[in-house]
This record gives C-alpha cells, structure tokens and sequence, in this order.
C-alpha cells in the first residue's frame, strides 16, 4: 500500500484560475498529514498567470508552515517544439522546485513526432525537475524513446491525479508510461495538481496505476519529505534539510 506524504504539484490565487492563498494550502496540507507541497503556479506565457515578480520574491517565504514544508517553484510553460520553456535560466537557478508542463493555451499541440522533438529537447535542460502532466492525449509523444532521455537526464516524470478527470486519454497514457518507467528506473512523482484546497493528497487515480505495476517505492521521489529534499540535493546540491 503506498503512502505519498508530499504534493509536488499545487497552485495559489497567484494563478487566476485556483483559489486559495499559500497559507490556506499549507494548513490544508497539514490536516491531510502531508509534510512537504510545492507552491507552483503557473509561468507568464499562462494567459491568467502571475507576474513575473511572484517568482522573483518566494525568498520571502517561510520555509514551515503549520509544520508543513513549502518548496518555492513553478509550473513553467512548453512554448514551442523544441523544448523551450516560458521562464529566463537566472530565475530558474532561484527555485527548488521546476515543472515544465505542456497547455494547449501556451502551445497549439502538434504532431506525436512534434512532441517527442519538444520532450526530447527539454530532457537537455538542466534546470527542469519534472515534466508535468505527460499523460495528455493532445500532447502525445514516443514513449519508448523520450522516456529512457528523460530518465538518463535525471527528471522526474510526473503521474499527475487531475488529469484522469480533466486531460484526455491520460487513464490509458499514464499506464502506457508508468510501465515504460518502470522498466527504466525512472523516477516519478505522483502529484494532485490541486488548485483549491480540499484537493490535497488526493491520489485516488494514481494509487491503482502504482499497485498494478508494483512501482518500486524508492523511485517514488514524493513519497516523503526526506526522499524529495535528497533529490533536491542530489539534482541542485542545496541542503534545504537545514531548515527542517
């Protein structure tokens, strides 16, 4: 029975779209008994993003809420088929925490072969920690080829719970990729994407995905507080467990 203690995946009033502030979110979080969320809100090219100066002042952040651990980060947009993303390296180089995502109001989807260039190409930015929601039927891509490069680039590939009810052909995609990740070794997080606060924690589509394939717990980089502050320091080498 798994046990994902950390949401990886969340968003703020900062993104037009969700509807609750980083306090609210964190003493959620707290209730629900996770340890540790990732405030990532959406980048620029977002039509309802934030300013760019949200990102450039999450210092300011305290790093416990309610005993809960808030990782300053991003859900940064794909803006064209070769991987590029809508958020300047300097500012990248600031945060813990890096989504890059594909939205159909950022990208118009193309091809599968469009696609599997643009991952491709994203696999060779360094300062990207997960590719966010990969299971969406309009930004498909070769599986078998981009996930081995995802891996190898030291990503984490994201099983992301809200696509289920909101993304289309992600219920049949997930499975396609999560088996593929397993036979790699890659490493994964399962988050909630929440975007109000009641959706916390819940994994209740992801849950049966990991049972299924037996997904080895230790490539499950969320599911606890020490596991995601020793890929940070792995992938980064910051020591953000000082501050535990």
């Amino acid at each position: 029975m798994y046990q994902i203690k950390c949401d990886t995946h969340t968003h703020t009033i900062a993104s037009a779209h969700a509807y609750c502030t980083i306090t609210e979110m964190a003493s959620a979080a707290a209730k629900k008994g996770l340890a540790l969320i990732a405030m990532t809100d959406h980048g620029p090219a977002l039509p309802d993003s934030t300013h760019i100066m949200h990102f450039q002042n999450l210092k300011i952040l305290p790093r416990m809420i309610d005993g809960v651990f808030v990782l300053r980060g991003v859900e940064a947009n794909l803006i064209d088929f070769t991987g590029e993303i809508d958020m300047e390296p300097a500012l990248l180089k600031r945060l813990d925490w890096v989504i890059a995502s594909a939205h159909d109001l950022c990208l118009t989807p193309g091809t599968v072969e469009d696609h599997t260039r643009m991952y491709l190409g994203l696999a060779e930015n360094e300062l990207v920690d997960v590719v966010g929601h990969c299971g969406d039927e309009r930004f498909r891509f070769d599986y078998e080829r981009v996930i081995p490069v995802l891996a190898e680039s030291g990503k984490c590939i994201e099983i992301n719970n809200h696509s289920f009810e909101l993304r289309p052909g992600s219920d049949k995609n997930c499975r396609e990729i999560i088996r593929i990740c397993k036979e790699h070794r890659a490493r994964i997080v399962v988050n909630t994407d929440a975007h109000f606060w009641s959706e916390l924690g819940v994994f209740d589509h992801a849950y049966p995905l990991l049972e299924e394939v037996s997904y080895p717990e230790e490539l499950i980089v969320n599911r606890s507080r020490e596991s995601v502050l020793d890929f940070i320091k792995y992938k980064k080498g910051v020591d953000l467990g000082r501050f535990v």
